[in-house]
């Protein structure tokens, strides 16, 4: 078992490369719908509550499931899916992450909220043979 993951950063556009660039070193093998469910929560964080909000990224890797976290100091912006209509150009975060894990929800804690979701551990696949 892996220790957990744990990066505190400023939530910034050019910070969700670095993100997913740390969350590939510490998965060891490809995740795209772990960055990409990191990359949508922080950039939501960016949209919805401004550049530069302090945001804690938590990766916990246990029992065959794979659980990221993204915290935030903001109670009051609570994630809400909902369906974009086919022009709209915004509104499709959350339907990706909803999409792409087994669950996902929010936590209030003390002057922050974390929205969580898990997916199962992915495996290193075997190289095709030729």
């Amino acid at each position: 078992m892996r220790p957990p993951l744990t990066l505190q950063l400023l939530a910034t556009p050019k910070g969700v490369p670095e993100v997913r660039r740390a969350l590939r070193a510490y998965m060891g093998e490809p995740c795209a719908d772990l960055q990409l469910c990191a990359s949508e929560l922080i950039t939501n964080v960016v949209r919805h509550l401004g550049e530069g909000v302090p945001v804690t990224v938590r990766v916990v890797c246990e029992q065959g499931r794979t659980r990221l976290e993204v915290t935030d100091p903001d109670l009051r912006a609570l994630p809400v899916l909902c369906k974009a209509a086919d022009d709209d150009e915004t509104g499709r975060g959350l339907a990706l992450l909803d999409a792409l894990t087994l669950r996902w929800g929010v936590e209030q804690g003390p002057g922050s909220k974390t929205v969580w979701c898990e997916m199962e551990s992915t495996r290193p696949r075997a190289p095709a043979r030729a």
